[in-house]
């Protein structure tokens, strides 16, 4: 019963976007004024949509295993939590949270812009609703969360056992509402262009939900670093996995849309190039869902579906592209004159010569994540891109990055003559001195890593003098660029501090080096509902005499059977121990991977002030000077 009321909502929820998109049309011929029937009728849709999801909920609690979904994901071992959060762990439970966000995201616009004109509202809501309708269309025939099986199983087959975490079970729903967060950018700026509303009022009201966009996918890509880093036994926070791309790209080109928006609303400039980025931003987002759902990326991210569902998403995006591309040539009517010209030495500037390096980020990872899986189907030939790829493309130009980004908020708009000089230089001069004297200390390579170095203590400095003496209105830049700072910062000092020993060691025998000892000193087991738990005791001895116990563990899933690493770390301000081990096969013997992790805390943290940042942004009702 509970699976039927789920599937007709979708039929239902499907046949009112057909009637909205027939009212808007109707209110776009017919009337000077908004029809509330459309607002009526996206209540409704969202609403059939909350009674689908929830109705997906119940299933997974009740393990009813004539629904398909809940036979491949659940079992009846499981925590009540991880029953709840199978609901999203899953391709097609995945899709109707898509939905449920998109649903959302469209009500909370017409509710949020009352005072906009009527044709843009309209415009907007069709175009949202043709994104609506693929989605809903692509559920239904192709991943419906609720096919029937018959006979009825006894048991599921159970939730992949990496999932059944507390960080990955939120993971999901707020990267979507980072994600889907894009479509609105999407539908609004075609709206605009239809209404001819492309105009400093409109970015005022857009930069919002780019802002809000980036906040959600920000802190969506937070918690799965963190996953990532305790749960997959990596070692690390960031390990540039193709779905770990698909992620950063339109974060990037969100950062880019950002300023842009905020050059255009300061000077009616950059209208073409704020078009674009807020098509590409939802392009590269349904580029991802598209590569996850495919079946053709290779990572443990992956949904690896019949490639026949990605194929639809493909069609379904290159149809959105093309209809953008059309609207953007035959209807954006770019009349306005531009309010002077840029000098070199201004605000505007500093931004776009900004956008040019994120776009070339943006770039690499983008190339870096295709040319793969281009390269596969014309040579049959599989390769890998890794993480020396991206550090050789990226890192020499992350230097001017980071000091144009700690000089461009010191200049005006229009024109400007740069204050404080001695300042600068001064800042300058100590970063390199402290930068010179760390880079003398660690030896590791020195002339670039000490300019890099060199570079992010720059913006570090500039950023923190700015917390005490720029004006209020600029708090949120300042908040944002300072965590930016840190965060490189902490990336650097992890990068050039860590050390590893892998080793492999049997019950009672010892590793010893000059730095350090490690002692296997014993293994307990331990039964849980739904897993037989292995827990290695090992007791790490420093140089310095200082001892850490650290307790790794080896879990093995009854359904699936499925035997998975977790990671005992001991967090502390400065330093992380790190500690897996796993089995080697045949043999007493366990592989035990130690690894000493320094400021890995303090990435979190700089993450987490950078999402402060940009909430801030959302708080203040002035625009930043």
């Amino acid at each position: 019963m509970i699976n039927l009321i789920g599937y007709y909502s979708l039929i239902i929820g499907l046949v009112i976007s057909l009637s909205i998109v027939f009212l808007s049309i109707k209110n776009l011929r017919n009337s000077e004024k908004f029809d509330q029937r459309i607002t009526v009728s996206i209540v409704t849709q969202f609403f059939l949509v909350v009674v689908s999801f929830f109705s997906l909920i119940l299933s997974f609690i009740n393990s009813d295993f004539s629904n398909e979904t809940v036979f491949n994901n659940s079992h009846t071992t499981e925590p009540l939590f991880y029953k709840i959060t199978g609901t999203w762990g899953n391709h097609e439970g995945s899709l109707l949270l898509w939905l449920l966000v998109l649903t959302l995201y469209l009500l909370i616009f017409l509710f949020r812009s009352k005072s906009q004109p009527k044709d843009y509202k309209i415009f907007t809501t069709l175009f949202q609703q043709i994104i609506v309708i693929g989605f809903f269309i692509f559920l239904i025939k192709t991943s419906n969360p609720f096919n029937y099986i018959y006979p009825t199983p006894n048991e599921g087959l159970g939730l992949n056992p990496i999932l059944q975490d507390p960080a990955l079970a939120i993971h999901p729903p707020i990267l979507y509402l980072g994600y889907v967060g894009t479509s609105i950018i999407f539908s609004s700026v075609l709206g605009a262009i239809c209404a001819d509303q492309v105009s400093r009022e409109w970015a005022s009201h857009i930069k919002k939900w780019a802002v809000t966009s980036w906040i959600f996918l920000t802190f969506g890509i937070l918690l799965g670093s963190i996953w990532a880093y305790y749960e997959l036994g990596w070692g690390g926070f960031w390990f540039w996995d193709p779905v770990e791309n698909i992620s950063l790209m339109p974060w990037l080109a969100l950062v880019t849309l950002i300023h842009c928006i905020t050059v255009f609303e300061k000077r009616l400039i950059l209208s073409s190039w704020v078009i674009v980025l807020s098509i590409s931003t939802f392009t590269l987002s349904m580029c991802g869902t598209f590569l996850v759902r495919s079946g053709i990326l290779n990572s443990i991210h992956t949904f690896a579906n019949d490639p026949e569902r990605g194929l639809y998403i493909l069609i379904f995006l290159f149809t959105l592209i093309f209809l953008s591309i059309l609207i953007f040539i035959f209807f954006f009517k770019n009349e306005k004159k531009e309010l002077g010209s840029i000098y070199w030495m201004s605000k505007e500037t500093s931004i776009l010569v900004n956008n040019w390096f994120m776009m070339y980020f943006l770039s690499v990872v983008l190339l870096g994540t295709t040319y793969p899986i281009f390269l596969e189907v014309i040579t049959s030939d599989k390769i890998s891109v890794g993480p020396p790829f991206y550090h050789k493309l990226i890192l020499p130009f992350l230097i001017p990055f980071l000091i144009a980004m700690a000089i461009g908020p010191k200049l005006k708009w229009i024109k400007s003559n740069l204050k404080n000089k001695i300042n600068l230089i001064l800042f300058f001069i100590i970063s390199f001195l402290i930068s010179f004297l760390i880079m003398s200390t660690i030896k590791v390579k020195f002339l670039f890593n000490t300019i890099l170095l060199s570079s992010a203590f720059y913006l570090f400095f500039v950023s923190l003098k700015d917390f005490f003496k720029n004006k209020i209105n600029n708090f949120s830049q300042n908040i944002a660029h300072f965590g930016f700072s840190l965060l490189i910062l902490s990336i650097l000092f992890n990068n050039f501090l860590s050390k590893e020993v892998i080793t492999n060691l049997k019950i009672g025998e010892s590793f010893q080096s000059k730095d350090l000892k490690i002692s296997f000193e014993s293994l307990n087991q331990n039964t849980i509902s739904n897993y037989e738990s292995l827990v290695g005791k090992f007791n790490i001895e420093n140089s310095k005499g200082d001892t850490e116990i650290l307790y790794p563990e080896l879990r093995i899933y009854n359904q699936p059977n499925i035997v998975t690493s977790e990671a005992d770390i001991k967090i502390s301000l400065w330093s992380d121990k790190f500690m897996t081990m796993n089995y080697v096969n045949n043999q007493e013997y366990f592989n035990i991977r130690y690894q000493t992790k320094p400021f890995m805390i303090w990435i979190w943290i700089s993450t987490l002030i950078i999402t402060i940042g940009g909430f801030t942004s959302l708080l203040k009702k002035r625009h930043e000077n």
